[in-house]
């Protein structure tokens, strides 16, 4: 029998849905193997499935809901185009009045911000003196993070936000978000926060070395790094920034203190999936399940280990339980290097919340991950 049939990873690879996706697709009734070993678990795909699952893979990015879906492939055997052409229509339909929906809300939210300044990033003069450590610091702690995205060309610089005796430095691409504290040994009553474009971030650390102070100073819209003789300046970006703030007003979590070492090789070297193109954002990535128990311990899971009772086949299938959530693994890996530390706090809330990652003894400076979903 199986010789005509494709085993999971072979339908995964001709149908273009990812090996998690159609465990997902078989749990939810959608699409579900001609035939499950009932010796190994190891589930098997009948020849006429691959087009289902072609089928599926388009309905998938069109956006139709499951229910919608599971009655498409139920016709699709029998050929009752009646009824398939119906359900495409009225999903058809459905799209097109969201689209509308959508442009009415997009044109009200702009003569929004047509009236309104975000506050959170201003030009003006301002002047601060740090130790060269300290500033150092705080933009390695954050440079990971930077975005690339030319659509979102303010995320492709640091925020730097001088207020309260502090010098905040904030990153962000929207997956991740660093934020560091380094504290100001002189300073005025001035408060300033700029964008500074990344490879002008990148002259400031060059010049800086940590035995000497750095004079930190905003003049309109550029900015100036000097320490010693050794002087950068340069235009800031002229764009909002994110508050940043209500970005990290998360409710505490499960805490969790790791052995850097120890849980980097873990995540480098353990159980990895890889992400279906088509899922989540379009980006394809390694993705590491992490699940923190009671006593504080964080393993690394595979795809389908059982960490507590779960149900799964041979070829992988687990639920996840409520403990677990899964991230980006080099954006985990940057983190804990960016994080600078021998021992590290994770703080976990729900799976679908963003990962902290904080230092013990500075929790000021951290980084937060954003989950990665595992459903098709």
């Amino acid at each position: 029998m199986e010789n005509d049939m494709r085993s999971i990873g072979e339908m995964a690879r001709d149908s273009g849905l990812g090996v998690s996706a159609l465990r997902f697709y078989d749990r939810a009734g959608v699409l579900v193997p001609a035939w499950v070993d009932p010796v190994s678990g190891y589930r098997w795909y009948g020849p006429e499935q691959l087009e289902e699952a072609r089928v599926l893979v388009r309905l998938r990015r069109a956006g139709m809901p499951l229910a919608d879906i599971r009655l498409v492939l139920a016709a699709w055997p029998g050929a009752d185009t009646d009824l398939v052409g119906k359900l495409l229509t009225a999903h058809l339909r459905r799209l097109e009045a969201g689209l509308s929906e959508a442009r009415g809300e997009f044109s009200a939210l702009r003569d929004l911000l047509a009236h309104r300044e975000n506050p959170m990033t201003s030009f003006r003069s301002a002047t601060a003196l740090l130790p060269g450590s300290e500033l150092i610091a705080a933009i390695d702690a954050v440079r990971y993070a930077v975005g690339t995205d030319p659509e979102l060309p303010v995320l492709g610089g640091v925020l730097f936000d001088l207020e309260d005796g502090a010098l905040h430095v904030v990153a962000t691409d929207r997956y991740r978000l660093a934020v560091a504290r380094a504290a100001v040994s002189e300073h005025g009553s001035e408060v300033a926060q700029v964008v500074v474009p990344a490879p002008l971030v990148d002259g400031m650390r060059a010049v800086l070395s940590g035995g000497e102070p750095v004079r930190f100073s905003v003049d309109g819209g550029r900015v100036t790094v000097e320490a010693g003789d050794r002087r950068m300046t340069g235009d800031c970006l002229d764009h909002d920034f994110p508050d940043y703030r209500r970005l990290v007003q998360l409710p505490a979590g499960r805490r969790a203190l790791v052995d850097v070492p120890a849980f980097d090789d873990a995540v480098r070297n353990g159980p990895v999936r890889t992400q279906d193109p088509s899922e989540g954002d379009g980006a394809a990535c390694d993705v590491s399940v992490l699940e923190v128990t009671d006593d504080g311990t964080v393993t690394v899971r595979g795809d389908g280990e059982d960490g507590g009772g779960a149900d799964r086949g041979a070829d992988g299938d687990a639920g996840d339980g409520p403990r677990r959530v899964a991230v980006n693994r080099r954006f985990l890996l940057d983190a804990l290097a960016a994080g600078a530390r021998d021992r590290l706090i994770l703080e976990f809330g729900a799976p679908t919340a963003p990962i902290t990652i904080r230092r013990p003894d500075d929790e000021a400076t951290f980084s937060l991950l954003m989950p990665v979903s595992l459903e098709g």
